[in-house]
C-alpha cells in the first residue's frame, strides 16, 4: 500500500503546539498551506531534540563562507509566531521516528515525521524496514525555520515549573523533592 504523504512545501504555517493543561499536555507538530492543515502528535522529548537539531543545522550552515543560504542569525520580526493552535487539531497521527534534512537547491529545512510503528505489528523474519503508512513532510525556508525553532523552545519550557532543588516539575499540587546524593 502506498505511504499517505501530508507534504507542506511552502507551508504558511508550521508551528510545535500543546493542548492541554501543563503536566498533561499534547505536543503537535502543525502545518498549514491554504485551507489544508495537518497535525501530528509529538512527545516533549522529541519537540525538544527538533528544534536544538534545526538551530544546529541553521548555525552551521551560517558558518559556511559568505552564508549563501541568507541564514538569519536572529528571527525575523515578521515571522514571530506566538499563536495558538489551528482549530480543530485533528491528529493525523502519533510520530514515532522522525529525518531531518536539508535542500540546497530550495534552502529550505525538510521535517519528515512518521508515525509510531507498533511491536506487534512488525514481522520478526522480516529484515526489511516497513514501508510507513503515512508521512508528514514539511519544508520550511531558513527564517521560517530558525522562527519553528524558537517557538519550540519556547513551548518546551512553558510546562510545569522546576524546582529549584532538585530541578525535578513541580505539580500543582506540589512534589516530593528528592536530591541525587538523597537517593
Amino acid at each position: 500500500m502506498p505511504t499517505l504523504v501530508h507534504a507542506f512545501d511552502w507551508p504558511d504555517r508550521v508551528v510545535v503546539g500543546t493542548v492541554g493543561m501543563p503536566g498533561s499536555r499534547t505536543f503537535y507538530l502543525q502545518a498549514r498551506e491554504g485551507t489544508r492543515t495537518a497535525s501530528v502528535v509529538l512527545e516533549k522529548e522529541q519537540s525538544a531534540v527538533l528544534a536544538e537539531t534545526i538551530e544546529r543545522v541553521l548555525d552551521e550552515l551560517m558558518e559556511e563562507p559568505d552564508n549563501r543560504w541568507s541564514v538569519p542569525a536572529e528571527v525575523p520580526a515578521e515571522l514571530v509566531d506566538d499563536g495558538p493552535l489551528d482549530l480543530p487539531v485533528e491528529e493525523e497521527f502519533r510520530t514515532g521516528s522522525m529525518r531531518l534534512s536539508w535542500d540546497p537547491r530550495t534552502a529550505q529545512v525538510v521535517v519528515e515525521a512518521f508515525p509510531l510503528v507498533d511491536d506487534d505489528e512488525l514481522d520478526p523474519d522480516d529484515d526489511d524496514e516497513p514501508e510507513p503508512a503515512e508521512a508528514l513532510v514539511v519544508r520550511m525556508p531558513v527564517g521560517t525555520a530558525r522562527a519553528f525553532a524558537q517557538r519550540t523552545r519556547a513551548v518546551v519550557r512553558s510546562g510545569r515549573p522546576q524546582c529549584p532543588r532538585c530541578g525535578a516539575p513541580i505539580d500543582p499540587d506540589g512534589h516530593e523533592c528528592v536530591l541525587p546524593d538523597e537517593a
